[in-house]
């Protein structure tokens, strides 16, 4: 699972997640997420949360998700910030965290960087914390999904569904698109019959949205039963197509050069298909996604 781009798609759709994380009090829909270029260098801010509204005193915050180990991190990280804090001058104070999977995915500072380790500014999450944590709140309740072993994952699901009333539609859109990162062989009809969705929460959710209107177009929806998607059973070649298909929507919208993109993947064999699954959750630019297949069809 591309961990970083799930939390990124995330922290676009919900601010709030990364300030419940950091125990701020500041609302959510005061921020914006998204990632940013520092002119004239090699560095990229990956996450960064700027304040909308004009309060001084709601920090900017710059967010990083490391799941792979790397000794030179943090002088990376440091850095990006400094340099970026140098060439926007915000005016407002700053914060920095980062997302690890455990402690032993953290590797210490250079020395060269290690008096910024102990800056209260930066903060390091660790989602194993999280995986036993009990009384979180509906949005932190994410967080111990996505740490969850593939094991439970699905139970888990099953148990924050089953406690809808305090969730809004939101969290059960990101249930299944967190679903569908770390489980990816699982078809969209599996993922919500296992959800055991009734029948009217299930049509509001996006993913549902998605399936009717694609089943629609292609004539195999046959109908809804106690909440459970019941289709034609198709093979591993359809479903593979479908599942694709709609990551590769997840990753990178709707348009004309993914469309193409789209139309080509009837050419690929199952095999294909299951490995750019995989691929996906790694790629970050459309154009990876256009180089694989012109490797794979060429």
């Amino acid at each position: 699972m591309k961990t970083d781009t799930l939390f990124y798609r995330l922290f676009q759709r919900r601010p709030q997640l990364a300030l419940e994380l950091l125990g701020l009090n500041y609302r959510g829909e005061n921020y914006h997420f998204g990632s940013e270029e520092i002119k004239q260098t090699a560095f990229r801010i990956d996450g960064i949360f700027k304040p909308i509204a004009g309060e001084p005193e709601q920090p900017i915050i710059f967010a990083e998700v490391q799941y792979q180990p790397d000794a030179d991190f943090y002088s990376r990280f440091i850095s990006e910030i400094t340099l970026y804090l140098r060439l926007h001058k915000p005016g407002r104070r700053w914060l920095a965290f980062v997302i690890y999977p455990t402690r032993s995915a953290e590797k210490p500072a250079s020395i060269e960087f290690e008096p910024f380790m102990g800056l209260p500014q930066l903060h390091r999450i660790y989602l194993k914390d999280y995986q036993n944590r009990k009384n979180l709140s509906p949005t932190l309740e994410l967080i111990r999904l996505i740490a969850s072993g593939k094991s439970q994952t699905m139970d888990l699901a099953r148990e924050l569904v089953k406690r809808r009333d305090g969730m809004g539609q939101d969290d059960l859109d990101f249930i299944e698109t967190i679903l569908v990162y770390k489980l990816p062989t699982l078809s969209r009809q599996e993922i919500i019959a296992m959800l055991t969705l009734d029948n009217i929460t299930s049509k509001q959710t996006r993913f549902y949205q998605e399936i009717a209107e694609e089943e629609g177009e292609k004539g195999r929806l046959i109908g809804l039963q106690e909440g459970r998607l019941i289709g034609h059973q198709e093979g591993r070649q359809q479903e593979s197509l479908r599942l694709v298909s709609r990551m590769i929507r997840y990753k990178f919208g709707v348009n004309a050069k993914m469309q193409q993109a789209e139309q080509k993947l009837p050419s690929l064999s199952v095999e294909q298909l299951e490995d750019l699954a995989e691929a996906l959750l790694d790629f970050t630019e459309s154009q990876e996604l256009t180089h694989w297949l012109e490797n794979r069809l060429a």
